[in-house]
């Protein structure tokens, strides 16, 4: 069974704010960006499986993330191209290298 993944036209733009704000995930979200596909198990960022399971979620509830089943693995990619034509700048803006502090 494939996990349910919106239409970015009914996700509200502080759905997807929101799941930016976590650290967590917006380290997934970069990791995806620079890597493209990954394997859900591939992700380390120090939280354990369920936390990052629902990190995950998050994402794909919020219309940034597509999983897919390959085997026995799930693999998450990146829907940047949907992101960047519905919410166009916003990947590049949270994406940017911080300046130092």
């Amino acid at each position: 069974m494939e996990p349910h993944e919106p239409d970015l036209s009914a996700v509200p733009v502080t759905a997807v704010l929101a799941a930016l704000a976590d650290d967590v995930r917006l380290q997934i979200v970069r990791a995806l960006a620079e890597g493209g596909e990954a394997a859900c198990g591939s992700f380390d960022f120090g939280v354990s499986k369920a936390t990052r399971s629902h990190h995950l979620k998050v994402l794909r509830e919020a219309g940034l993330t597509r999983t897919r089943a390959a085997g026995t693995s799930r693999l998450v990619r990146l829907r940047r191209d949907e992101v960047d034509a519905r919410y166009p700048g916003l990947l590049d803006a949270v994406l940017a290298p911080r300046p130092p502090a």
